[in-house]
C-alpha cells in the first residue's frame, strides 16, 4: 500500500499515512489532499483548500514576475545623411530606452555607394556614445555587418543624479541658462541648405 507524508491544514506534520487514511482525514475537514512534492520519498501531500492553494501559487508567481523587470531590446536606426534635429530626436529616444532599463541596438545603414563612407558611420556611433556615456555602457563595440554598422548599449550600473534632486547645487540646467545658447543644438550648414 502506498504511503505519503501528510502535512495538516495548519502546516503541522501529521506523519506518514496510507493514501486512504490521508484522503479520509481531508474529507473530515472538508478539504482536499494535494501532492506538493512528488519526488520526495515518501511523496509529500498537504491537506488544503485546493482553490485557495491554486490562487496563492498564482499570486506568488505574479509577485516574482513583477520583481524581475524584464528588459527589452530596442533598435534605433540612423542613416549617414541624418539631419541634426532627427539625430537629437533619436538620441533622446535612446536615452529614454536606457533609463527605462532596456538594451538598445544602434544601427547605421548605408545605401549604395555610401558604403565607402564608413568613417561617417563610425563618427555617428561615437557621437551617440558620447551623448549617452553617463547612463550607458557598450555591450558590443561598433561592428560592421553587410551594409550596416551597429553597436549594443545597455544601462550602466551607476545612475546619474536627476535635475530635480540637484536643485540646490545649481546643476547642469543652471549652467545652460547662464550661457547664451546653452542646451540648444547648433545646426551646421550643409551645402544645398538655406540657413534658417
Amino acid at each position: 500500500m502506498l504511503k505519503v507524508r501528510v502535512i495538516g491544514a495548519e502546516g503541522e506534520q501529521v506523519g506518514i499515512l496510507s493514501i486512504q487514511e490521508a484522503l479520509s482525514m481531508a474529507r473530515e475537514k472538508e478539504l482536499d489532499l494535494v501532492e506538493v512534492a512528488r519526488e520526495a520519498d515518501p511523496p509529500v501531500c498537504r491537506i488544503v483548500d485546493y482553490g485557495k492553494h491554486k490562487y496563492m501559487l498564482k499570486k506568488k508567481q505574479q509577485e516574482t514576475r513583477g520583481r524581475h523587470s524584464q528588459s527589452q531590446l530596442k533598435e534605433v536606426k540612423f542613416r549617414i545623411k541624418i539631419g541634426e534635429h532627427d539625430f537629437n530626436f533619436k538620441v533622446r529616444n535612446i536615452r529614454r530606452f536606457i533609463e527605462d532599463g532596456d538594451k538598445v541596438k544602434v544601427l547605421v545603414f548605408f545605401r549604395g555607394r555610401e558604403i565607402i563612407r564608413s568613417d561617417v558611420g563610425s563618427g555617428i556611433l561615437k557621437r551617440i556614445l558620447e551623448d549617452v556615456k553617463e547612463i550607458a555602457t557598450v555591450d558590443q563595440e561598433p561592428k560592421f555587418e553587410g551594409k550596416m554598422m551597429w553597436m549594443m548599449l545597455s544601462p550602466s550600473s551607476r545612475r546619474p543624479r536627476t535635475v530635480e534632486n540637484d536643485n540646490s547645487s545649481g546643476g547642469e540646467d543652471a549652467k545652460n541658462q547662464e550661457s547664451p545658447g546653452g542646451g540648444q543644438a547648433l545646426q551646421k550648414e550643409r551645402p544645398g541648405q538655406d540657413p534658417a
